[in-house]
Order: C-alpha cells, then sequence, then structure tokens
C-alpha cells in the first residue's frame, strides 16, 4: 500500500512505491487532446530508405504535409527541396537530374541542390531572375535511410541525431522495416511502451506475464523496464529465435528496455543470464499528413549473431515472419484507436497506467499544437483516407 502524497508543480506521486511522481489526471479540461499535438520539426526524420533515392533519379518524400523532392546527384549526394516549381508549382519530384541539379519536367526550369534556379531556359538576356528559388532542408544519410530537417535549418547542425553503434557492426545483422499506420504517431509510442498488451499478441507469444520493475521520466524521456515472463502456450519460432533461446527453444525470461527519447523510440531484450541484448529496435514516426494522422514507421532491428556461424541467416525468414505477425496485430489496435477518436472527435480514453499518462505528458510538452483546420472540427473532417486509397507498403527489408 501506498501514500498519495500532494500535488506538486502538476504532478502527483500516488501509485507504486518507487516509481516517479505521475501527471496530474490528464482528462481534465484544461490539458490538450494529444492527438491535437503535432509533432515538433527540429529534430531529424527519415523520409525515405536510401535505396530508394537512386543516383540520378528523383523520389516523392512527405513530412507532416510538406512534400519534399529528394534527389541524388551524379555526385552521389542527396538533396532535398520544396516538392513544387517556383514557376507554375508543378511537382519537381517529376522531374529530371542532370548531374547534381533538378530541372522541372514542365518548363525546364533548373535548381540547385540549395534550392536556387540555375537557369531559365527561355529567360531572354536582360530579364531580371526570380529573386529566389524553392525551399531546401538540410540532408543526412545513415543507417540506410534519408534523413532530412524539416524544421528551422539553422537548429539542423545542434540538433541530436541517432547514435546506432550495432549497426553495421560485424557481430549484428540488420532489419529494416518501413510501413505506413494510419493513425496519430502518439499512438505507436504509447502501443511499445505500454506491455501490458501481451494479451494481443498471445497467437504467437503464448502467454506471457508483463511485470513492470521500474521506470525513469524527465523532460525529453520515459524509459521503462519490465520482466517478461513466460507462462505458458505456443510460441512462434521466430520470437524463440530473435531472443536467442536457440535450437532448444526453452522460453526462459527476458528484460525489455524501452525509451521513448523525444522523437525517437528504443527497445532492448536481455534474455536471462546474458549480460548483453540479444536484440536493439530503433524506430522514429514520421507524420505523412498535414493532420498528423497518419504516420510512417520506420525501423531497424539490430539482431546478435549467435556463436554458431550461419544460424542467423537460417533463423531470417522466421524472425521476419514473427515480426511481420506482431507488427500487424499492433496496426490493428492503434488504427482502431485512431479510427475511434475521428468518430467521437476527441479523447475519450481512460487511462489507467501511471506510465503512459507520463509518456503522454512528455510527447504533448514536447510537441507544437496542431491548427484546428488541420485537424477538422468533430474528429471527422480532414480525416485520412480510406486504407484502399493508399499507397501499398513494401514490408519489412533486409
Amino acid at each position: 500500500m501506498t501514500e498519495a502524497l500532494p500535488r506538486t508543480d502538476g504532478y502527483s506521486a500516488d501509485g507504486p512505491a518507487g516509481f516517479p511522481r505521475r501527471p496530474v489526471d490528464e482528462r481534465a479540461e484544461a490539458v490538450a487532446d494529444l492527438r491535437r499535438i503535432g509533432i515538433d520539426p527540429d529534430y531529424w526524420y527519415p523520409v525515405a530508405r536510401s535505396r530508394a533515392v537512386r543516383r540520378e533519379r528523383t523520389f516523392a518524400a512527405v513530412f507532416a504535409g510538406q512534400r519534399i523532392a529528394l534527389y541524388r546527384g551524379r555526385s552521389g549526394s542527396v538533396y532535398a527541396l520544396e516538392d513544387r516549381c517556383a514557376h507554375r508549382q508543378v511537382p519537381l519530384s517529376l522531374g529530371v537530374v542532370e548531374g547534381d541539379a533538378l530541372r522541372c519536367c514542365y518548363h525546364a526550369w533548373s535548381y540547385r541542390g540549395n534550392g536556387r534556379i540555375s537557369q531559365i531556359p527561355y529567360l531572354p538576356k536582360g530579364c531580371e531572375r526570380p529573386p529566389r528559388g524553392v525551399r531546401s532542408y538540410p540532408v543526412r544519410e545513415a543507417f540506410g535511410l534519408v534523413f532530412v530537417f524539416p524544421g528551422d535549418p539553422e537548429k539542423a547542425e545542434a540538433a541530436p541525431f541517432p547514435v546506432l553503434p550495432e549497426f553495421g557492426a560485424a557481430t549484428h545483422r540488420t532489419m529494416t522495416f518501413s510501413r505506413t499506420v494510419r493513425c496519430h504517431y502518439s499512438f505507436m509510442h504509447e502501443n511499445l511502451l505500454d506491455m501490458n498488451h501481451q494479451f494481443l499478441h498471445r497467437s504467437v507469444l503464448g502467454r506471457i506475464q508483463p511485470e513492470l520493475l521500474g521506470y525513469e521520466t524527465g523532460p525529453q524521456f520515459v524509459e521503462a523496464r519490465y520482466l517478461f515472463v513466460p507462462a505458458g502456450g505456443k510460441k512462434d519460432r521466430g520470437a524463440g529465435l530473435l531472443s536467442a533461446e536457440g535450437v532448444g527453444g526453452q522460453q526462459t525470461p527476458d528484460e525489455i528496455t524501452i525509451r521513448t527519447q523525444y522523437p525517437y523510440q528504443t527497445l532492448q531484450a536481455v534474455p536471462d543470464g546474458a549480460e548483453l541484448p540479444s536484440f536493439s529496435l530503433w524506430a522514429a514516426y514520421v507524420p505523412e499528413d498535414a493532420e498528423q494522422r497518419i504516420n510512417h514507421a520506420y525501423g531497424l532491428l539490430m539482431i546478435a549473431k549467435p556463436p554458431v556461424p550461419g544460424v542467423l541467416h537460417l533463423a531470417w525468414p522466421l524472425i521476419r515472419r514473427f515480426t511481420e505477425r506482431v507488427f500487424a496485430q499492433d496496426r490493428m489496435a492503434v488504427v482502431a484507436e485512431q479510427r475511434a477518436w475521428d468518430e467521437q472527435g476527441e479523447d475519450q480514453n481512460h487511462e489507467v497506467f501511471p506510465l503512459i499518462l507520463d509518456v503522454r505528458h512528455m510527447l504533448r510538452t514536447n510537441g507544437v499544437p496542431l491548427d484546428a483546420e488541420s485537424v477538422g472540427e468533430g474528429g471527422r473532417q480532414g480525416a485520412p483516407r480510406d486504407a484502399d486509397d493508399h499507397e501499398k507498403d513494401p514490408g519489412p527489408t533486409n
């Protein structure tokens, strides 16, 4: 039994002993609906896989309603421009790459990688050229992904960038995920942090008893530790291989650590008795539409190679099948949550888990409020298209 202490600075200390103070009940009228909070653009976000942006080719990307034309020049460098020609607003992603410049498909206006106009072929001598071209975005390539900085470009250099030592290491192999999910990005953070939903995965993980060992919070992070204790039932073969249970498939407890470090999310799994994680996951949920009710989930699953050479290669198809099944179940749940928000016009969740109240508070205070026109009145206006109208997911790849 714990003692409820007086509220301080908007937090309440009631809850399990030793746990951080949690926010005051967020259903109070004064608290903004998290689903009306946009993601902060002043971070680096993946918007494409590197291999999708081919040399001397364009790629149409998007961030929260901002259409972005990516292209890889002859030099191999990737550039990101506002996806519209300054002349007639035709998408530059339909254009032609010439060297390290991009030429519009309509009237052949040419742009440098910094967005400035380099040529207007038919402009008579003596005529004044337009004073500016189009917006350019800072770009970085890492981990097989193309990142852009959609916010204030002056903040790009100092903004934190993911550090993933396991990626590309000889000790690990990485599985990359690139999926569209029709929900607000915050539902994704809640889904992964709240491991009490393992009943959803009973068909692939068997019966799991998740025990919250503890968690920490800060202005820009929430980190939780769980103990996963198997409690019987049939477990997908790929699940055991992923958690390093080996050929015997013995079901042993795992310690799972999940961290939302705004705006990214990570997960590490350490098998019972081991010192190092059997796998690590890094994920980013990038809004696609201005309403931010659709996100593109990019994930890097870095799996430790077992001592026996070739075992991971043989297990790869089974691990992939398992991760696909888990992701499909999670996606079903978060899309249903978004659908309920759209139908009800507000967040009517009755959340009781202090950990999720904390992550909601953290996401809310780090985000940017969306204007009423973007989110729509009553939830129905501006709602995302039906799934059949959206591009087909490419699925996970190596």
